[in-house]
């Protein structure tokens, strides 16, 4: 069989639907793992057990096991206790997978914070929570922008898993097309190319914060 790479430039808007459905479970799970993430790296930093060890565990636990597997038991595994349609396990599975490696981006960049910045803080009467938000976490943020945007860019390659529960983004729509087609070829490579769209722009946007944010602090 020969392949018809005209296909490409003829079938690529009709992946336009699939696109914005992998970008609505990036966001989505994005949105999540920074929630979940500043709790589990606050969990991390603290001194008490009942903070420490609960994230300790999760950040554990997702690192160390496969996101697909996270993703099964999220939709399957859960079904007999809580029915989730697939866009929902989605976001939910993926969210927590990218809240466990960012909480350890933002552990990192708080702890490259110099202790004497909270000391000082404290010195002039403000309370941690106060000394944390105003002058530890700005400058954290910086330090995990580079860092925060290759995860951003791995999740969004990640969320193709969602075609193994049914979720129509673009690698589902991709393999529904090529069988019943036989032109695997073609279409994968035009859900290639929007994969490479998506996270070439998102490596732009985070290339021109992390600029940004270096001119800010000069």
């Amino acid at each position: 069989m020969t392949y018809e790479f005209s296909l490409i430039f003829e079938k690529f808007p009709i992946f336009i639907p699939a696109a914005f459905e992998t970008l609505k479970i990036t966001a989505a799970s994005i949105l999540l793992g920074v929630v979940i993430g500043l709790i589990a790296a606050f969990g991390r930093l603290s001194k008490h057990k009942l903070s420490y060890y609960p994230a300790t565990f999760y950040i554990t636990i997702v690192r160390g096991t496969p996101i697909l597997l996270q993703l099964f038991v999220v939709y399957y595994g859960l079904a007999n206790i809580v029915r989730l349609d697939p866009y929902l396990s989605a976001v939910i599975a993926f969210g927590a997978h990218n809240g466990a490696y960012i909480a350890e981006i933002f552990r990192g960049a708080i702890l490259s914070i110099h202790k004497g910045q909270m000391e000082a803080a404290r010195s002039i009467g403000m309370t941690h929570f106060q000394a944390m938000w105003r002058i530890i976490l700005p400058q954290a943020f910086k330090r995990a922008v580079p860092p925060l945007g290759n995860q951003f860019i791995i999740a969004t390659k990640d969320s193709s898993l969602a075609s193994t529960i049914a979720v129509r983004e673009l690698l589902l729509k991709s393999q529904q097309l090529g069988s019943s087609t036989f032109r695997f070829m073609e279409y994968l490579l035009i859900a290639g190319l929007y994969y490479l769209i998506i996270t070439a722009v998102l490596g732009f946007f985070v290339h021109k914060l992390e600029r940004r944010l270096a001119v800010s602090e000069r």
